[in-house]
């Protein structure tokens, strides 16, 4: 009786502590709303102090839409986590602005109103094996009907979501259109070419910066920089004059952002052809720079020198009927040159420079320098005036030598630093509101190519009944249009960087897929080795036949070509063996996690918990006795 009133105590205790439990979480999801603590290795459920700030100036109520086709995405288990990812950011930024960002998650069924409203939104559908779309994009909108969307998610640019997330809601929190101030001395939106007689047709790159933001040309004699101008992006400075360098230098003093690409030799940089003296064209410096305030910041921008790279020399015809030559200046970067945590360059894979230059930082420099691309590390200089009347590239391989390091050719500029005229603006200008130290840190980004903007480095243009077609074939574009749009932001959006990825690879993994395709690699070349030699056996016995009888296969070639097929057969075995070898190891990995997770820890566990047992019944009966 006593031990069925003790059980029935028991489990009246545990259903008590049920009920009980089941209260505190209703309870804590009521009181402890929006309260989160992230214990992730990078922060990864953690918005950065920029975006924060961001949120916070919304003055207006911004509308976001996350669609998302959960019901459809069922057969596509693989987005679901990055789903999750997405919205968790959103439900964050919600959270951070204070009501002014009004979250909707969508899930767009097939013939719905919905899936509707997310095609007028121009959002794509994924199509799946099954036949259905899937959705997983995002729209937003401002009080004043401004538009932008996200059309997918892809999970490939996770490492920049919260920089793609954060510089939309600061699109729609400022809808008006930023300001590029260009000054130049060269013919970017076209010219009058007095070689041809005809008008130059603009520079792609000029046409791109016009469609997105409200470019405004600046003449090379401006000497003051408007404060209404968001980013000042100079090209190819020359010869500027003192009043225009302290333009420059207190418009940047003031928090003005800048966009700088100067260059030791821009071969775009066509002098005019004197008729009474044509040599003075070919003898004339082609190099720009802004070395008064350079020396101030503690940078320099070579111009003696041009930058060699002979990993990514560009292969070239220098002359008509001349064999192709690697070109040690013309360089094409790769995504192993680009910053990948920094959000103008960690999408870029290409980027093709025309003789560069290359930045040094000084030992006393007051900025911070962060390179945004580099050449790898068998780069060396050489000298301008061995690229100024080339004719053979080969020729450049006399008096480059590699150096073992590698060269910052475009970097991002930081730091508080003092102006390049302490004693104000020269001559007998206005000094007037002066300011010998900047305001707050400075915004810029130095560039050491000029050649990297035309054309013929990046992009092919053809005419098409009358339509000019752009086909870009590098990211020349890509860089100078994310670079523009990262600085024509705040100083909050300009300081988000990449973020880690949520997902964690198993590196034992990685490396036997590594090592198997290495072996893989390796054995599919000694097949393609042995094709080739085969068929240059026969090749040697067909060239030595009559050609009376070329087109008859003699025992000699019939046995070669059998020989092959036998050594292609063992070797395509191998290759087999090598992927099961591959998945049978991967699996037999799999099967001890699994063994270790499910079977080994719970086993301890349990008898942890049978020991502890047998020892307090132990001590009970010592007790009693």
């Amino acid at each position: 009786m006593r031990n069925w009133q003790k059980n029935l105590f028991s489990l009246s205790g545990l259903a008590v502590m049920a009920v009980l439990l089941v209260g505190l979480i209703v309870l804590s999801n009521i009181l402890l709303r929006g309260f989160r603590l992230d214990l992730t290795e990078n922060r990864l459920y953690t918005v950065s102090e920029g975006t924060r700030n961001v949120l916070r100036k919304i003055d207006e109520p911004i509308n976001v839409y996350f669609f998302y086709s959960e019901t459809e995405a069922r057969t596509v288990p693989s987005l679901r986590p990055y789903a999750v990812r997405v919205r968790e950011t959103l439900e964050e930024f919600a959270q951070h602005a204070d009501d002014k960002l009004r979250l909707q998650v969508i899930d767009p069924l097939p013939f719905s109103e919905e899936e509707d409203q997310a095609s007028q939104f121009g959002l794509q559908a994924l199509p799946t094996a099954s036949g259905a779309s899937v959705y997983m994009g995002l729209a937003a909108t401002n009080s004043v009907g401004d538009q932008e969307t996200i059309p997918f998610f892809d999970p490939g640019k996770e490492a920049t979501l919260e920089y793609d997330l954060a510089k939309l809601v600061y699109t729609l929190a400022n809808p008006k259109k930023p300001v590029v101030g260009l000054m130049t001395g060269l013919s970017m939106g076209g010219d009058f070419n007095p070689q041809t007689r005809q008008v130059d047709p603009a520079w792609v790159i000029d046409e791109q910066i016009n469609s997105l933001f409200e470019l405004r040309d600046l003449s090379p004699g401006t000497s003051v920089i408007d404060d209404e101008i968001d980013v000042l992006m100079l090209v190819h400075p020359k010869n500027l004059s003192d009043e225009t360098l302290y333009g420059i230098d207190q418009f940047i003093m003031r928090g003005g952002k800048a966009l700088i690409f100067v260059d030791p030799h821009a071969e775009v940089d066509r002098p005019v052809e004197d008729p009474n003296n044509p040599a003075a064209a070919f003898a004339a410096s082609r190099s720009s720079s802004l070395e008064r305030l350079f020396d101030g910041w503690g940078i320099a921008v070579s111009t003696a020198s041009v930058l060699g790279d002979n990993v990514l020399a560009l292969q070239i015809s220098a002359r008509p009927g001349a064999p192709p030559a690697r070109h040690l200046a013309l360089l094409g970067l790769t995504a192993e040159q680009f910053n990948q945590e920094d959000v103008v360059t960690g999408d870029l894979t290409s980027v093709n420079l025309g003789m560069p230059g290359y930045i040094e930082t000084k030992e006393d420099a007051a900025v911070a320098v962060i390179p945004l691309m580099q050449s790898t590390d068998e780069a060396g200089t050489i000298p301008v005036d061995r690229v100024r009347f080339l004719s053979d590239p080969n020729a450049l391989r006399d008096v480059f030598a590699p150096t073992g390091n590698k060269y910052t050719l475009a970097a991002r500029i930081s730091g508080q630093v003092a102006s390049a005229f302490p004693d104000g603006a020269p001559g007998d200008g206005d000094t007037e509101g002066h300011l010998a130290v900047a305001e707050d840190s400075i915004n810029v980004v130095v560039v050491a190519d000029v050649d990297m903007l035309a054309d013929q480095f990046w992009v092919q243009v053809r005419s098409f009944f009358g339509q000019r077609i752009v086909t870009a074939w590098s990211g020349n574009g890509d860089f100078v249009v994310n670079t523009l749009d990262n600085l024509t932001g705040s100083s909050d959006l300009i300081g988000i960087r990449s973020r880690e990825t949520y997902r964690r690879p198993f590196e034992r993994v990685e490396e036997l897929k590594r090592k198997a395709d290495e072996r893989f690699l390796a054995k599919e070349q000694e097949l393609q080795d042995q094709l080739t030699a085969t068929e240059d056996k026969l090749s040697q016995l067909q060239s030595g036949r009559d050609e009376g009888n070329a087109l008859i296969m003699t025992a000699e070639q019939s046995a070669e070509i059998q020989r092959f097929l036998d050594q292609r057969v063992g070797v395509r075995k191998e290759l087999r063996r090598v992927r099961r070898d591959l998945d049978r190891d991967i699996k037999k990995l799999g099967t001890t996690l699994k063994v270790i997770n499910i079977g080994l820890i719970p086993s301890l566990i349990i008898i942890g918990a049978i020991v502890a047992t047998i020892l307090r019944s132990r001590r009970r009966k010592s007790g009693v006795a």
